[in-house]
């Protein structure tokens, strides 16, 4: 699919092994060769499928899937000045028809507004491992991704850098 400007895409995690995680809607609102990033609205449905839950979030978020980088990075707006930025370790997004899909590899790297930055579920990622089987390279290559991610942040880089803002949610809201 080539993604234009509001088209819905549904948005699936799976877990390593092809097993189906959490979905979600979505509209794109921009596609590169590098990444597709969506806009999710407030109200949508969040369906939980490891927890056999459904949960409806009240914020929007512009959530960018990278088709090469082993992360996905969600901006949720609280409002203008308090964003929560939620960063999943995962294989590189890939865009087929209207799902956009990835591999979820446990570690999260998060900010909550007025907190710092954070590693969350180290502990699952360890289980994982094993019950799961992640090969060595497969731990390798997420761990790096968590470094590069710091890096991006601290540098102020894309899309760390201010350029995904209130002002954009603004313009697509």
């Amino acid at each position: 699919m080539e993604g234009s400007m509001g088209t819905p895409v549904t948005i699936r995690a799976y877990k390593y092994g092809e097993r189906l995680h959490y979905e979600w809607p979505a509209e794109v609102i921009k596609q590169t060769d590098d990444y597709v990033m969506v806009l999710c609205r407030a109200g949508r449905t969040f369906t939980h499928h490891t927890k056999g839950k459904t949960f409806t979030m009240p914020y929007p978020s512009i959530e960018l899937f990278f088709l090469k980088e082993w992360y996905t990075v969600a901006i949720t707006f609280q409002s203008a000045d308090r964003l929560m930025y939620y960063c999943n370790i995962a294989q590189p997004s890939v865009l087929d028809d209207q799902v956009l899909s990835f591999v979820d590899l446990d570690l999260d790297y998060i900010k909550e507004p007025d907190e710092s930055w954070k590693v969350v579920d180290e502990e699952e990622f360890i289980a994982h491992q094993q019950q799961f089987g992640y090969s060595p390279q497969l731990v390798a290559r997420a761990e790096q991704a968590l470094e590069e991610l710091k890096q991006l942040i601290e540098g102020e880089q894309f899309p760390f850098n201010g350029e995904i803002d209130a002002h954009l949610l603004e313009s697509v809201l």
